[in-house]
């Protein structure tokens, strides 16, 4: 029998990157409801042309991936990855692979811990700009560390965070109805849209995020955490269900 079985997962990542989390639901027998709180958009402003400029150029030492929505963005936005003219260093093995598949090649850091205070621990001394294109939305603290090691970084945003208004019909009569067994949330963001988009939610469904950064976000919202996902991918995410639903 499946681990996931009978049972029925809310997913509030995205509704174009909730894909790859929706198979591995699938595959482990659980029935998903995509329910988008966030939506990713291009951001476009005079300050991130002129970096993807100097980046193109040369200008910079590094630039720090956050997020395979930041691979996208230089998809969308250079003219090839020949133009990623820096060190790369990237967040976690999904955001590594991102831009391993886009770029032909592997970023010369990859954080073992997947968040920024990992990227940023792992990160050498050095002196340099560091190109930090990161989401509007995103928590400081990167910019910080990489300073106290020599760093001169450049924060600018990559992509915008616009928080859902509401949830599909079908995600919100199942909260209604109690019928979600367990909520997933994937970054601080999806929190915060799951918060100002649900009014009602019946039934004890049990809440598993994909990371401490995520967590933290949850509990402050004061949202019960009861699984963690480690390590913080969906893979990890999926077993982290299987465990807490099996309690």
């Amino acid at each position: 029998m499946k681990p996931l079985a009978d049972t029925a997962i809310l997913v509030t990542r995205p509704a174009d990157r909730s894909d790859e989390l929706v198979r591995a639901l699938t595959r482990a027998g659980a029935t998903a409801i995509v329910a988008p709180t966030i939506e990713i958009v291009p951001a476009r402003s005079a300050a991130l042309t002129a970096a993807l400029r100097g980046l193109a150029a040369g200008r910079f030492a590094w630039i720090t991936l956050t997020s395979r929505s930041t691979v996208e963005m230089l998809d969308a936005r250079l003219g090839s990855p020949a133009e990623v003219r820096a060190n790369v260093a990237a967040i976690g093995a999904g955001t590594a692979e991102a831009f391993r598949t886009w770029s032909g090649r592997a970023p010369e850091l990859t954080s073992a811990t997947y968040t920024t205070v990992g990227l940023a621990r792992a990160f050498p001394r050095g002196h340099g700009r560091v190109l930090c294109a990161r989401a509007d939305i995103a928590p400081p603290g990167l910019e910080a560390a990489l300073a106290k090691k020599g760093w001169t970084p450049e924060r600018v945003d990559a992509y915008r965070s616009r928080m859902a208004r509401s949830l599909p019909k079908d995600a919100r009569d199942a909260l209604r109805d109690g019928c979600v067994d367990a909520i997933t949330f994937t970054s601080a963001s999806t929190v915060r849209g799951f918060v100002e988009a649900v009014r009602v939610v019946r039934g004890s469904p049990k809440v598993v995020c994909i990371g401490p950064v995520t967590a933290r976000a949850a509990r402050e919202a004061g949202i019960l955490v009861d699984a963690v996902a480690n390590p913080h991918t969906f893979g990890g995410l999926v077993d982290a269900l299987v465990r807490t639903l099996a309690r």
